[in-house]
């Protein structure tokens, strides 16, 4: 056994202007019989390794497809990965797609259970981050070997239609083709087919689809009908490869809430300020936020205050000042202000990072709607059978039988399904909604009940001026927003931004101020055309002795601020987080589909919730306000515990626990990276109106299998009883099987031949 030299990279830290260079600890590995591994250190192997963002593309037995989105831009971080599931015994192949950021190993599935294969990979994609690889020249073999994702699939659709073209130019063009040949393609382009019956005998104990597809294949073989057992294998390998393209496998295994921070945090340690990687931060530290940077812990202030923007975690739209003693939590934003915290949660011990763990352990349905094709087939697959058995008995023509078993409903059913899921899919996609595998689009189909997150999803997510009101009959309301904007230009909080934007849009000249005095959380006071303007929240106006009068008789509000000048106040200016253009249209619409349940969830306050909820038409009892992530992923099992087919719509780190319980999450390309990364379907256009349009494609979808199921079946079943009673001729039945799975087929490319449809939803029957 040869030691393997391992040297780990270095962190550069700043520190007081100085570069210090932070050695990680050195990781043992072990060469031995040509392979890499981690070495065990005092009889227990590393277990603490740095996190990382992947997640499972597909798995099958004995192959696993991963997304690591690190390989996309760390080729050393790649060369690492490969040496080291290279080097497990665990695996006996591996290949590396930077470019996709794939990686693909296959393992022994009579010795390695899928569990373990899962677990290992997880603990080497971290581990590949600590440490750097030098292995011996004599067995360099890595630097040179491609990591290229070239997958060596056997060829069965390029077989198949060179059978089909062989048997037609020996059949009806009648060209002198030896039968050997012939013979001898279809028999190579059966070889997968006869190994899929043969693991379904021997691993799942059954006769499969396979199984039958041979026999028809093998008896028109023998009695040397090349035609039919060639178009048989061509229609075959099209659903097989429809299939694989499909088919997607959409459980997340890791989420890392560092990613979505900044790389570094500062610290205050023994009195010294110092820059340190976002990891390093322990409990206990004292951490400093300046304005414009996120939160990276959990903890307390300790001193300072500071304007925080919470959307992110809890949904509210409006930003928080905290102060010295009050909480504050990784991932919200800092608007203004400077806070030292105290650290009490890091990482994902954190409220965010407890969001993400709560939305891993979310139960995975598996269930995807081309799999229907194959469970429908598999049912018919021993009464044909037994059929063919029957019929060779009383008859003893192994042509009739052969034709029982070509009319086996089989192919056109495996073959249509997928071909409409894949139109579906498409279609979508060419409209801007991504819709992520088959299984999202069979429950987008059954959806009955529709939950959306209120700030971000049906509000813009950030504060607009409604009104402008004066309130001295002197002044108008021009001047109102004259005033207000010059005073508030050039700061950074959310209404001054909206006053500012609102001012623009009615394209009125802005006053310049010339001094000017911000008080965080309260207001500011400005030398505007030689006139002391004040404009912030009523206490603000009151503590600079305006005369509150003018208010008496006006409805009093959370969202709204103040004008005064000259000791007098001169109007205010409501602002609010108002509704998308289209929200109150597409809520409309879901009601109005007989069955369909609209709820609302929010981190708002009961009043502000119920009355947004009011004015879209959704049901108080339909209103969840002042919600957390929790309490929204609750609301989301509790529906689908009443039976309820639940769609999530939502667009922030605290909705990803409730995307991941629902049956369906939708989320928009605009919302953070953890959603669209949970989100079963995402709205490209970061429209509504595209979730209407999501359903209506999958409800179609699904009336097109239903068709297509008929099509396939009314004919075979007609002619099976030809071919028992009175008899078939193989080609005939070859003819009707394929006959019907063309039309099937042409059927379920509906979806990309029509143009597109309305936004009206159709029957969810």
């Amino acid at each position: 056994m040869a030691q393997v030299t391992v040297q780990p990279p270095s962190l550069r830290v700043q520190k007081s202007h100085q570069i210090v260079e932070k050695q990680t600890q050195i990781i043992p590995l072990v060469q031995k019989n040509g392979k890499i591994s981690l070495a065990e250190k005092n009889g227990h192997s590393r277990t603490h390794t740095a996190q990382v963002s992947y997640s499972v593309v597909h798995q099958i037995q004995g192959r696993i497809r991963l997304r690591v989105p690190r390989l996309r831009y760390d080729a050393d971080y790649a060369q690492r990965l490969l040496a080291l599931v290279e080097g497990d015994p665990l695996f006996s192949n591996v290949r590396i797609k930077s470019a996709a950021a794939a990686l693909v190993v296959n393992y022994p599935v009579s010795s390695v259970a899928d569990a373990k294969v899962r677990s290992r990979l997880s603990y080497l994609i971290g581990a590949a981050t600590e440490v750097a690889i030098v292995v011996p020249k004599a067995n360099n073999s890595l630097a040179t070997q491609p990591t290229e994702d070239a997958e060596n699939s056997w060829p069965g659709m390029q077989l198949s239609a060179m059978a089909t073209g062989l048997a037609v130019l020996g059949g009806p063009l009648g060209l002198p083709i030896p039968p050997l040949i012939v013979a001898g393609t279809i028999a190579l382009a059966t070889l997968p087919v006869f190994q899929r019956a043969v693991e379904g005998i021997v691993k799942e104990r059954k006769l499969n689809i396979d199984f039958l597809d041979f026999l028809a294949i093998a008896i028109t073989t023998v009695q040397g009908q090349f035609l039919t057992p060639s178009l048989m294998l061509s229609l075959i390998e099209i659903g097989e490869n429809i299939r694989d393209r499909t088919a997607r496998s959409s459980k997340l295994q890791t989420l890392d809430l560092l990613s979505s921070l900044g790389q570094f945090a500062w610290v205050e340690r023994n009195g010294v300020k110092e820059q340190i990687p976002i990891q390093d931060v322990q409990r206990g530290d004292t951490v400093i936020v300046y304005p414009g940077e996120q939160v990276p812990v959990d903890g307390t202030i300790l001193r300072g205050k500071a304007l925080l923007d919470e959307q992110k975690l809890t949904g509210e739209s409006m930003p928080v000042l905290k102060r010295k003693g009050q909480p504050v939590f990784a991932s919200t934003l800092m608007r203004e202000g400077r806070i030292y915290i105290l650290a009490e949660w890091v990482g994902n011990d954190t409220r965010a990072g407890q969001s993400i763990k709560l939305m891993q352990e979310a139960p995975v349905h598996d269930t995807r709607m081309e799999n229907y094709a194959i469970k429908i087939a598999e049912k018919a697959v021993v009464p044909t059978l037994l059929l063919g058995v029957g019929v060779f008995a009383a008859t003893r023509n192994p042509a009739r039988v052969a034709s029982v078993l070509t009319l086996d409903l089989c192919t056109g059913i495996r073959v249509s399904i997928p071909t409409t899921v894949l139109a579906a899919l498409t279609y979508a996609a060419k409209h801007g909604i991504l819709i992520r595998s088959g299984r999202a689009l069979e429950q987008l189909a059954a959806v009955d009940t529709v939950v959306f997150d209120k700030t971000g999803t049906l509000t813009k997510g950030e504060v607009s001026v409604v009104k402008v009101e004066s309130l001295n009959a002197a002044t108008s309301d021009l001047r109102v927003l004259e005033l207000a904007a010059a005073a508030e230009q050039r700061l950074t909080h959310p209404v001054a931004e909206a006053v500012i934007r609102y001012a623009e849009a009615q394209q009125i000249a802005i006053p310049s101020r010339s001094k000017w005095d911000y008080q965080l959380g309260l207001g500011v006071q400005a030398e505007i055309d030689g006139e002391t303007v004040y404009v912030g929240s009523e206490r603000f106006l009151r503590q600079q002795g305006m005369d509150m009068e003018p208010l008496n008789g006006h409805k009093p509000g959370d969202s709204v601020i103040y004008v005064a000048s000259n000791n007098q106040l001169q109007g205010r200016i409501v602002y609010s987080d108002i509704l998308r253009p289209e929200s109150q249209e597409v809520i409309t619409q879901l009601l109005t589909v007989d069955g369909v349940e609209v709820h609302m969830l929010t981190g708002d306050n009961k009043r502000t919730a119920n009355a947004v909820a009011a004015q879209l038409g959704i049901a108080p009892k339909h209103t969840h306000a002042e919600a957390f992530p929790e309490q929204k992923a609750t609301v989301v099992r509790q529906l689908h515990e009443q039976g309820k087919t639940v769609a999530f719509v939502g667009d922030g780190i605290n909705d990803s626990p409730a995307l991941a319980y629902a049956d369906v999450s939708v989320s928009f390309a605009n919302g953070s990276e953890i959603a669209r990364e949970t989100a079963d379907v995402v709205l490209m256009q970061n429209d509504l109106h595209g979730l209407l349009e999501a359903i209506a494609i999958a409800r179609k979808a699904k009336q097109i299998i239903h068709q297509n199921t008929s099509i396939v079946a009314l004919p075979n079943i007609a002619a099976m009883i030809v071919a028992v009673f009175f008899g078939l001729n193989p080609l005939a039945a070859t003819v009707v099987n394929n006959g019907s799975t063309v039309v099937a087929g042409v059927n379920g490319l509906r979806p990309i031949l029509k143009p597109s449809p309305k936004k009206a939803l159709p029957s969810a029957r």
